[in-house]
């Protein structure tokens, strides 16, 4: 911490953050709150199929929620 010239400490000035905002998401939404409809369709959809068959019944909704995703610029 820098020292003033009689030994005092100088007060910490920090600058305030400046977070990049993504243009994609400009409100901020983290990853566990966007695309909820989708989000849950998929989620019911391997609830209600056995693990076996899950993965090709669920297919196409877990393809329209990475879409989602991608949509508010998450790399999923």
């Amino acid at each position: 911490m820098p020292t003033l010239v009689h030994g005092t400490p100088a007060p910490a000035c920090s600058a305030p953050e400046i977070k990049p905002t993504n243009p994609l998401n400009p409100q901020g939404i983290k990853s566990c709150c966007a695309c909820p409809e989708t989000k849950t369709a998929r989620d019911e959809c391997f609830m209600r199929n056995d693990s076996d068959a899950a993965s090709e019944a669920c297919k196409d909704l877990v393809q329209k929620h990475i879409a989602c995703m991608r949509g508010y610029g998450f790399n999923i």
